[in-house]
């Protein structure tokens, strides 16, 4: 494994991220990771060197089920030795019936989730902590007041913002800035090689405030793995259980002419540096020059995990990145 700083913190992460959003997810009745498999898959990252884990609240079915197998399973090991993220803004359903403060970025209901959160978890601070969304009933200026008394208290090290418009987070940094209060130092959009456009801004905004990037959805949800098949009608192929074959809105997410114009882009330098379509597609993201680029894999077997983990091992020239790069002008 390779390390690097995480934009222009001081803390040093593997070039992968490691996402739970898979643990303990029901998905079509199906659970995606059970907590056996959760544990499995963190000695996985262990072995491979990921030192930097990515949760949330809401991950798994319960609410809360990633972060209480993640505790779980850092009961065996060094809490100094890895980097934990989670974030806040959903609803939590672990408190039974919804109530006017479950959900959102206010005082009060951040402060509630830090505590449930560090409980589960298992440790008495968050490396990073992400705002899930923005909240447009709450002003930016309270939610990053809030954050920064966590920052202070020690409670967190890091904030990091998630999926919001660029103007959104230029706003959340002028306010930060204007105010004296703690700044994003990390963001977390769905980015990959095929959906790097719809996101171009906000990258814009990354690459000009030195800010982190970790994105979600590497793979486009397992489409640039190369397991998928087009066919006539121009639909989706499926193999048996995977996320195509058990999510509705699969096709909608990330399929378009534009996709499979960069999967066969992908599959040809695959063949040309003698790795898989999932190393290349998230070498490209490694190899971002912009700003720093931590991608966020969800492998669900260890396999799946040391394929990602080869992504570090390859090179691209210029020429293939690239490639790469121009098949998405293609018009959807």
């Amino acid at each position: 494994m390779e390390y690097t700083t995480l934009g222009n913190t001081g803390t040093t992460v593997s070039k992968l991220c490691y996402g739970t959003w898979r643990f303990g997810r029901d998905t079509g009745g199906v659970v995606e990771t059970d907590r056996e498999e959760a544990h499995e898959l963190l000695d996985a990252c262990w072995d491979n060197g990921i030192n930097f884990i990515d949760t949330a609240n809401v991950y798994g079915d319960p609410d809360g089920t990633s972060e209480t197998w993640i505790g779980e399973w850092l009961e065996d090991y060094d809490r100094e030795d890895f980097v934990i993220a989670s974030k806040v803004y959903f609803p939590f359903d672990g408190w039974g019936e919804p109530r006017p403060n479950d959900s959102g970025l206010g005082r009060k209901h951040i402060r509630a989730q830090i505590e449930g959160t560090l409980e589960r978890l298992g440790t008495d601070y968050l490396d990073v902590y992400y705002i899930h969304r923005w909240d447009e009933d709450t002003p930016i200026r309270e939610t990053l007041s809030e954050l920064t008394q966590l920052v202070r208290e020690g409670t967190v090290r890091y904030l990091g913002a998630s999926t919001m418009a660029a103007w959104q987070l230029t706003k959340a940094l002028w306010t930060s800035d204007v105010n004296g209060l703690e700044r994003f130092d990390v963001t977390q959009p769905r980015v990959n090689a095929a959906q790097y456009d719809d996101v171009a801004d906000y990258l814009d905004v990354c690459a000009d405030q030195d800010l982190a990037v970790c994105p979600y959805s590497p793979l486009a949800g397992g489409f640039l793995t190369g397991k998928y098949d087009r066919a006539d009608d121009g639909s989706v192929i499926a193999p048996d259980g995977s996320r195509g074959s058990i999510d509705e809105v699969f096709d909608d997410w990330y399929t378009s002419e534009r996709a499979w114009n960069v999967l066969e882009a992908v599959e040809s330098v695959a063949d040309e540096v003698g790795a898989t379509p999932a190393q290349v597609s998230v070498r490209w993201l490694i190899d971002q020059d912009r700003f720093t680029c931590v991608p966020i894999v969800g492998a669900r077997t260890p396999g799946q995990l040391e394929e990602n983990v080869g992504a570090v091992e390859i090179e691209l020239t210029d020429e293939q990145f690239e490639r790469i790069d121009a098949a998405r002008s293609a018009d959807d």
